[in-house]
């Protein structure tokens, strides 16, 4: 019973420092996504829009630019908004590439589905309501969802993961401080023995 118990603490710390990884890859990519999704979307709506005008008010709109800043011909107004719009059109697809090089959105999904499935493992495994045998095996199913995530150790116990502020990393099972002592009470004072009187007297 006590190998099965060494056994069971053993399963549930690798879950968790499974889990801390994940958690702190998700912190550091879904930022990223974001701000490379919405990096896209702003810069394909310059292009957009540095071409609307062109396209929209032909040489009316050039003759204006041209009168508004003192350009000496309209030729310019062409060559600087042609100029802008390729140049947002071309970063944008670098992004949009970059992004599904790394497939990063399906590797967000994959991860919190990995995480949603080792903590359910996790509950099934404390309340005794699966065999460690099978509890292994569905553990090496779930990891191996996930081989593009590291193993990051210091993530378990991090703030925000279930632990107080400062706390530091979980030590691995079998790896703690030994249990105290049985406790003693102090030995009575000598005989004779008279405590001071208190202060002021």
């Amino acid at each position: 019973m006590a190998d099965g118990d060494d056994l069971r603490r053993d399963l549930l710390w690798r879950i968790d420092a499974r889990r801390a990884s994940i958690q702190a890859f998700l912190r550091h990519q879904r930022p990223r996504t974001r701000r490379r999704t919405t990096a896209t979307i702003v810069l394909s709506s310059l292009a957009a829009l540095f071409t609307a005008g062109p396209a929209i008010g032909g040489e009316t709109f050039a003759e204006g630019v041209q009168g508004a800043l003192g350009l000496v011909s309209e030729s310019y107004v062409w060559r600087v908004l042609c100029l802008l719009a390729l140049l947002v059109s071309v970063s944008a697809a670098i992004l949009t590439n970059i992004g599904k090089a790394h497939d990063d959105v399906a590797r967000i999904s994959t991860a919190e589905a990995a995480n949603a499935e080792l903590e359910g493992l996790a509950t099934l495994i404390r309340y005794g309501h699966l065999a460690m045998e099978d509890a292994v095996k569905l553990y090496q199913q779930y990891s191996t969802k996930i081989p593009f995530i590291d193993d990051v150790p210091a993530a378990v116990g991090a703030p925000g993961y279930g632990l107080p502020s400062g706390a530091g990393p979980l030590p691995p099972p079998g790896t703690g401080p030994p249990p105290p002592a049985a406790y003693r009470p102090p030995p009575p004072p000598p005989a004779g023995y008279r405590p001071p009187p208190p202060p002021g007297r």
